[in-house]
């Protein structure tokens, strides 16, 4: 079998064909890098090999890094968010320790779930965000969905015939974040394809769950307590579950803002007049 010889170039100067190699093997970080570290290896005497190996370290830090920004603009969240950002002092009903232990992500290797239930505004989507956030750096495939576009996304399955397709690769996701079940109640064929969802992901991939609801009002929002049980029982059999029952986060921005407002007016000089 007859070898093929090197591609060639257009005449030109050697940096102009380094970096025309570097575009069609796809190595944008060499093509940026490799004459400033070319000096710097040059100053510091170092090898051919370790100036290369440091050039080839910098093309997987970069391309690693926008392998992790595309994950994380492609799971969806609405904002970025830590735990390094959260104020557990203002709930100290939080087990902070577990939390923690569980942004190591060790919870999607057994398929568990979290389940955060709590008044609007005490931090649920936050601390969801924080861990999926986590899991898109391990380069691990997330998604985050509001509860109504779930259902929305079901429905549209379902009435386009895709809905085999769209459970199966919905099962393929390592973390699901359902946010925001409760705030509006769930129709009963919508329901029962809520549950073909969870039962699908069932023992294969875990879930985050953020609800304002109890879970003994679930029947409610589902509108059918026997569909509600059997979400519920596949959802709780493997999972940690917080029940965050301290005040809003919102509230507290608020009275913040308003307390700031009021000691900037106070601190308004009144002028003098002699005729008030």
């Amino acid at each position: 079998m007859r070898k093929s010889g090197p591609i060639q170039l257009e005449n030109g100067s050697m940096s102009a064909n380094i970096e025309s190699y570097c575009k069609l093997l796809s190595l944008s970080s060499v093509a940026d890098n490799y004459e400033h570290m070319a000096m710097d290896a040059t100053k510091t005497k170092i090898s051919y090999q370790e100036y290369l190996y440091k050039l080839l370290q910098q093309q997987i830090i970069d391309r690693v890094d926008r392998s992790v920004n595309a994950k994380i603009k492609k799971a969806g969240f609405p904002y970025i968010a830590t735990l390094e950002m959260f104020d557990f002092s203002f709930q100290p009903t939080i087990d902070e320790k577990l939390l923690r232990e569980l942004s190591t992500l060790s919870f999607l290797d057994d398929a568990k779930n979290i389940l955060l239930v709590g008044a609007p505004g005490v931090g649920k989507t936050h601390l969801a965000i924080s861990i999926g956030l986590e899991a898109t750096k391990q380069r691990r495939r997330v998604k985050f969905i509001t509860a109504e576009e779930l259902t929305n996304e079901l429905i549209a399955a379902r009435q386009s015939n895709t809905l085999a397709n769209y459970l199966e690769a919905s099962s393929r996701v390592e973390l699901l974040i359902i946010d925001e079940i409760g705030y509006l109640d769930i129709q009963k064929e919508s329901a029962s394809l809520f549950f073909r969802l969870i039962s699908k992901r069932y023992e294969k991939s875990s879930t985050i769950i953020t609800t304002n609801k109890p879970f003994e009002e679930w029947a409610d929002v589902f509108g059918d307590e026997v569909v509600a049980s059997a979400i519920l029982d596949r959802l709780l059999h493997h999972s940690y579950p917080f029940l965050i029952n301290g005040p809003s986060y919102r509230m507290k921005e608020l009275f913040k803002k308003k307390k700031q407002k009021t000691e900037q007016v106070s601190e308004i000089p009144i002028p003098e007049d002699e005729n008030i």
